[in-house]
């Protein structure tokens, strides 16, 4: 009989109380049976939706309960490290929401304590479960649409309330730390390859930038995307080839922005949609951890990927500052 593994998140986070506490919940062999927050009234949500949660009044005391085996910790970005290192020492195995670091040295802590903890401790990436992905990335190898010459994406979305984490400085906000990742990690998973930013222009508003319009190259590709917290709700990824393009219209949140397809056109062909009805990537992502814990399987987003879309990052921030 399979032993299911137990989890306590670390927050009553809007995200963990929408997507991710109902992911684990209905995700094989996991079940949440804490959650720690100081206010007892955001407890709620979670209790109707599993009922007999413990709630805790504090991180630690959820940290130290001996029947927790993995967290999941989705606080504001500049506390990401900091508890997933101090669940890490706890013996806890940890899924931290993205970005898991604000720095390259940020994930050189993390691989170090994963590697003398003994534990999994991997960034909540949720792309790198989704199989459109994998066929993205086959696709292009294989050459399906041929040399790859161009890629191009955007994710935005409006955010109105000025008190938002997401708009704070000191808690490492930004449209960049918080959405940039997608595009950047995308890339990355879709072509194997480290894009280096060439050009930036970004809108800064109270320390953190709310927009971004970023030109990169890796090798002979070229690579540009958008990213915003200050216009219309939209996202897309596109691969433009010698000899066809391959278009992703929900490439980072299939379900709320639309099935996830992939719609390959080549030249002198009818486009082919490649559709994937029915994949939660979210729930993908805790059976991920479930197989990684218990059969040893290679998780599908190590800590050495978050590493190389960490260094994208860094490299962005400081040519912006020099320019």
């Amino acid at each position: 009989m399979t032993n299911p593994i137990s989890w306590g998140i670390l927050g009553a986070a809007g995200f963990a109380r929408k997507t991710m506490a109902p992911a684990i919940h209905a995700a094989r062999n996991s079940h949440v049976v804490a959650l720690a927050t100081r206010k007892s009234e955001r407890a709620a949500p979670f209790s109707e939706l599993m009922p007999g949660l413990r709630v805790l009044e504090s991180y630690e005391e959820l940290l130290a309960a001996p029947e927790i085996e993995a967290v999941y910790i989705p606080l504001p970005n500049a506390l990401h490290t900091e508890w997933s290192l101090r669940a890490a020492e706890a013996g806890k195995h940890v899924l931290c929401e993205k970005p898991i670091g604000l720095s390259t040295e940020d994930l050189e802590q993390l691989i170090a304590k994963r590697r003398d903890a003994g534990v999994l401790i991997a960034e909540a990436w949720m792309p790198a479960h989704h199989p459109q992905w994998h066929t993205a990335h086959e696709l292009i190898a294989d050459g399906a649409i041929g040399t790859l010459h161009t890629v191009t994406g955007h994710f935005s979305f409006g955010l109105t309330d000025a008190s938002n984490i997401r708009l704070s400085a000191d808690l490492g906000g930004g449209a960049l730390r918080d959405i940039g990742v997608y595009p950047i990690g995308t890339f990355r998973l879709a072509t194997g390859q480290d894009p280096d930013p060439v050009a930036t222009d970004l809108v800064v508003e109270n320390g953190v930038a709310t927009s971004a319009w970023i030109a990169c190259r890796a090798d002979d590709i070229r690579f540009h995307f958008h990213v915003s917290m200050r216009t219309t709700r939209s996202q897309e990824m596109r691969f433009f080839g010698t000899k066809g393009t391959l278009n992703v219209p929900a490439p980072f949140n299939p379900g709320p922005m639309g099935e996830a397809q992939l719609h390959l056109a080549r030249d002198g062909a009818d486009v082919q949609v490649i559709r994937f009805p029915m994949v939660d990537q979210y729930v993908a992502q805790v059976e991920a951890v479930f197989d990684c814990i218990r059969n040893g399987t290679d998780y599908p987003c190590p800590l050495e990927f978050s590493m190389g879309t960490q260094r994208t990052l860094d490299a962005i921030f400081a040519h912006a500052s020099d320019a």
